[in-house]
């Protein structure tokens, strides 16, 4: 009785490992894209009081993450980055697909919300 009730058992397990992975496998693996950590900047001395420093930052280019670096501007506040915004991560359109989390980027004289995107390996 004992030896039906461990194959009982053992078999059990076995159906409940061969589905997770069925599971798994139907919803597919996605990869998501992170964006790396920020660069150690030294941050030069303004050319004049008029000018505004802007930290280098990553932001994606084409198909991977680029690093921009700081620079100073001139004529303009420069205010912190913005905390980044919570997304809500729709469904990817296939297993071929890989995230991006939305960014900030500094694009002319002010910081700009680039939403997050499935790309297509």
């Amino acid at each position: 009785m004992k030896l039906k009730r461990m194959f009982a058992i053992s078999a059990l397990g076995g159906f409940a490992l061969a589905l997770g992975v069925a599971i798994a496998s139907a919803q597919g693996v996605y990869v998501d894209r992170p964006m790396p950590a920020p660069l150690a900047e030294t941050i030069p001395v303004a050319p004049g009081s008029a000018y505004k420093w802007v930290p280098g930052h990553w932001v994606w280019r084409g198909a991977d993450w680029f690093w921009m670096n700081g620079h100073y501007v001139q004529g303009i506040a420069v205010p912190p980055m913005p905390a980044p915004v919570m997304e809500v991560r729709p469904p990817a359109p296939s297993p071929q697909h890989y995230w991006v989390g939305g960014h900030y980027g500094w694009e002319g004289d002010r910081w700009n919300w680039r939403q997050g995107a499935w790309y297509r390996r």
